[in-house]
C-alpha cells in the first residue's frame, strides 16, 4: 500500500480553471511528467483482518491543487486484485471503484466486488479501489476531533425542543467546523468532487490506461458523472448504482432525502405491523409508529444501557432505510426492548450499525469537506430552521438528525463553490445506471434526472427500495451488469427487475442474506445521507 510513484500525467487537460491555451503555454515552459508504472507491492497487515494474498497495494501522488501541478502533492492509497488473463489475451483493462460517501474507502470495496462478480468477468479486469483524497490510508487522512469525545453516548437529542436545545446543537456543529478549519486550512480548499475526478484521471494515467471502466455507488455515481463530464474520451465503461441527483447538490438533495427516508421508514413500520404475531408491536402502521416514537421518547429519559439515547437510535435505525434485509434484526431488538425491557438487542444493533470510531470520523470529516466545498450552503441559520421545521412536520424520522449532520456546512471555513455542470458527450460510450424505485438515500426522481443528462445511458430499475442493488444477489440485475462489463452491451431501453423477496421475520437468526452480505456492504456504501 505504501509504494509510491510520482506521477502527474496528462496535466494539460487536468488543470482546473486554466484556459487550454494558458495550460499549453505552461506545458511549453516545462515538460509534464510522463505516466509511469505504479509500483504494486504487498499490503500492510490490518489488525483483526486476514491477509488476502491476491490483493496488492500502492500509492499514487497527485497535485494538491491542479492549477499548480508542480506544487505540493498528496498521496492516494490504492489496492488491486489483478486480472487472471494476460493483457495480450482477453484482458478488459482496469475497473475503478468508489462506494460513495463522500468519505468512504474504495479499497474496502475491491475484495467484495471481485468475489461477487461472475468469475468469467472479474478475471478479465484489474479491479482497483482507491481512497479519495483525505480518506483512509491516503495521506493526509482527514480528522478533526477525537471521536471518543465527540461521539460519546448518549449525545443530545437531535430533535430540539427549546431554544437552548437548538443552541447546544448549533454550537456543536460550529465547533466541528472550526476545528476542521483550524487543523486543515491548507487542505479544505482542495477537497471537492471535481478534484477527486481529476485524481481519478491521474490514477488512470499512472496505471498506463488509455481508458478506464468505473463502478460507483451512491455519491460515487456523482463522482463518476463529473469524471464523465470532464474526461468523456477516457471512459470505457461507466456503471452508476443508486444515482445522485446532480442538479441539486447538496442542500436541496438532503431535504429530498428527508422525505424519501420517511417513506422508507413507514414501509418498515408497515412490515413490522404485518408481522405483529412475531414482534407484537402493533397490527397497523399507526400502532407501530406509536410504538417506535414511544420507544424514542423513553430513551430520551433513560438511555438503554446508559448509551443508546434518541440520537443513537436515530443513527442506528437510519440503516433500515438503506436495506430491508436488516429489518428482522432491528424489529427483534425493538420488540425485546418495548415488550420485555431488554436492552441487549438495542445495544447490539447500535454497536454493529450506529457506533462511530476513528474511521467513521474520518469519513465524516471528508463528507463535510467535499460537500461543503462543492456547492453553496445557506449561511443564515434562520433558513435552516424554517426548512427543517417545515420538513419535520411531514418527515419526523430523519429531518433533524440529517440537518445536524450537515449543519457544519453553515460555518465551514471555506465557502462553497460552483458544481460542475454534469452532461453527456458524443465521446461517451453507453452508460448503465442501476436504481431501485424506493431508494431512500438517492431518490428515484433524482436518478431520473441523472439518466436524462446522459443520452447514452440506460437504466435497470429494481422495483424494490434497497440502496446499492448490483452485486446484491438479484440475478436479473446482475445479468445486465455482467453483460455490460463483458462487452459493453446495454438494453435497448430502460428495463425493470423484480426485487429480492421481502425478508422473513426470522431471517436474522438463520444466517440469510442480511447476515452474510448486506450489513458489511452497507458499512462500505453507507452513504450519501451519512447520519450515524
Amino acid at each position: 500500500m505504501k509504494r509510491v510513484v510520482g506521477v502527474v500525467a496528462g496535466m494539460v487537460v487536468l488543470v482546473a480553471g486554466v484556459a487550454s491555451a494558458d495550460a499549453a503555454a505552461v506545458a511549453r515552459k516545462r515538460p509534464f511528467p510522463v505516466a509511469g508504472t505504479v509500483d504494486w507491492g504487498a499490503c500492510p497487515a490490518v489488525a483483526g483482518k486476514a491477509v488476502n494474498a491476491n490483493i496488492e497495494c500502492a500509492t499514487v501522488r497527485v497535485p494538491l491543487d491542479y492549477r499548480q501541478p508542480w506544487g505540493q502533492s498528496i498521496k492516494l492509497a490504492l489496492n488491486r486484485i489483478k486480472a487472471k488473463v494476460s493483457r495480450d489475451g482477453n484482458h478488459l483493462g482496469t475497473l475503478l471503484l468508489n462506494p460513495g460517501g463522500p468519505g468512504a474507502s474504495g479499497r474496502d470495496l475491491t475484495e467484495y466486488v471481485a468475489a461477487a462478480m461472475p468469475a468469467k468477468v472479474s478475471e478479465r479486469y484489474d479491479i482497483v479501489g482507491f481512497d479519495p483524497r483525505g480518506v483512509g490510508a491516503s495521506q493526509p487522512s482527514l480528522h478533526c476531533v477525537d471521536p471518543d469525545v465527540y461521539y460519546k453516548a448518549p449525545r443530545p437529542d437531535a430533535v430540539p425542543r427549546t431554544p437552548d436545545d437548538e443552541r447546544a446543537l448549533l454550537d456543536r456543529a460550529g465547533e466541528y467546523a472550526t476545528r476542521c478549519g483550524n487543523y486543515w486550512s491548507w487542505l479544505l480548499p482542495h477537497l471537492s468532487t471535481e478534484n477527486s475526478a481529476r485524481d481519478m484521471d491521474t490514477i488512470r494515467a499512472a496505471l498506463g490506461e488509455e481508458k478506464i471502466s468505473y463502478l460507483g455507488y451512491s455519491y460515487g455515481t456523482y463522482l463518476g458523472a463529473v469524471y464523465a463530464t470532464l474526461f468523456p474520451q477516457r471512459v470505457k465503461r461507466m456503471i452508476m448504482d443508486s444515482a445522485v441527483d446532480p442538479t441539486s447538490v447538496w442542500y436541496r438533495s438532503n431535504l429530498a432525502q428527508d422525505a424519501s427516508f420517511e417513506r422508507r421508514h413507514r414501509q418498515l413500520l408497515a412490515w413490522t405491523a404485518r408481522h405483529h404475531s412475531t414482534y407484537k408491536l402493533g397490527a397497523t402502521t399507526k400502532q407501530t409508529s406509536f410504538a417506535y416514537y414511544a420507544m424514542r421518547e423513553r430513551l430520551r429519559e433513560r438511555p438503554a444501557g446508559g448509551i443508546v439515547g434518541p440520537s443513537e437510535l436515530d443513527d442506528t435505525f437510519t440503516i433500515t432505510g438503506y436495506s430491508n434485509r436488516v429489518w428482522p434484526e432491528f424489529a427483534q431488538a425493538w420488540s425485546s426492548y418495548v415488550r420485555h425491557g431488554k436492552v441487549d438487542g438495542l445495544l447490539a444493533i447500535y454497536n454493529k450499525h450506529g457506533k462511530n470510531d476513528t474511521k467513521d470520523e474520518n469519513g465524516y470529516a471528508v463528507y463535510l469537506g467535499v460537500q461543503c466545498r462543492d456547492a453553496k450552503w445557506p449561511r443564515q441559520w434562520d433558513k435552516w430552521r424554517a426548512d427543517m421545521a417545515s420538513m419535520h412536520r411531514k418527515a419526523p424520522f430523519l429531518t433533524w438528525p440529517n440537518a445536524w449532520y450537515n449543519a457544519p456546512c453553515a460555518f465551514w471555513a471555506v465557502p462553497g463553490g460552483k458544481p460542475v455542470e454534469v452532461h453527456g458527450s458524443p465521446k461517451l460510450p453507453p452508460i448503465l445506471i442501476f436504481q431501485s424505485r424506493g431508494d431512500a438515500a438517492t431518490p428515484f426522481q433524482g436518478a431520473m434526472r441523472m439518466r436524462r443528462l446522459f443520452p447514452s445511458a440506460r437504466m435497470v430499475i429494481d422495483k424494490g427500495g434497497n440502496h446499492g442493488i448490483s452485486l446484491a444477489g438479484n440475478v436479473c440485475v446482475d445479468r445486465y451488469l455482467a453483460a455490460y462489463l463483458r462487452d459493453g452491451s446495454v438494453p435497448s431501453r430502460d428495463v425493470e427487475c423484480d426485487p429480492l423477496p421481502p425478508p422473513h421475520p426470522a431471517e436474522h437468526m438463520t444466517g440469510g442474506e442480511s447476515a452474510q452480505r448486506r450489513p458489511d456492504l452497507l458499512g462500505i456504501l453507507g452513504g450519501l445521507l451519512g447520519t450515524r
